[in-house]
């Protein structure tokens, strides 16, 4: 049986955060598959179809990782590393958004491959206008990469 393709993988332990991100992407019809990992663990066997995921195919990724940083099992960080170190999964954009506002997050995040680096607002309209924006840049303006750079070389 095919699987739809999932546009989002958003990689978030806060519920709040989570509905308030998918309730954006819906609202403004950016994305129509979202997949939520609620821990780093989960979301490593998403992306590398293991576990509960072993069912999904490296020929259809997500298009974009939204990767909270303070996660269980698995800090985001790491899953950002092994997202990044693996050639079938290095071109997917991942961005990081986190409430953190330590730099050397952000230095780390960007020394290990994130597409961009955002600081979640506080404020519930603000939060939603920032995930419009990175929906409506990733899944529309942005052209992604062909197929072919997530095959293994």
């Amino acid at each position: 049986m095919p699987h739809k393709q999932v546009e989002i993988l958003l990689v978030e332990d806060n519920p709040d955060d989570a509905e308030l991100a998918v309730q954006a992407l819906r609202r403004d019809k950016l994305a129509n598959e979202i997949a939520i990992a609620r821990d780093g663990e989960e979301a490593l066997d998403f992306i590398f179809c293991r576990g509960p995921h072993a069912n999904r195919s490296f020929e259809s990724p997500p298009r974009l990782v939204l990767l909270d940083l303070k996660l269980p099992k698995v800090n985001g960080l790491d899953v950002l590393k092994a997202i990044k170190g693996d050639p079938r999964t290095k071109a997917i954009p991942v961005v990081i958004m986190t409430s953190s506002r330590e730099e050397r997050d952000l230095v780390e995040g960007y020394r290990l491959g994130s597409n961009a680096y955002v600081q979640k607002p506080i404020d519930f309209d603000q939060f939603r206008k920032v995930v419009k924006a990175l929906g409506m840049f990733w899944l529309v303006i942005n052209e992604p990469p062909p197929p072919q750079t997530f095959e293994a070389n």
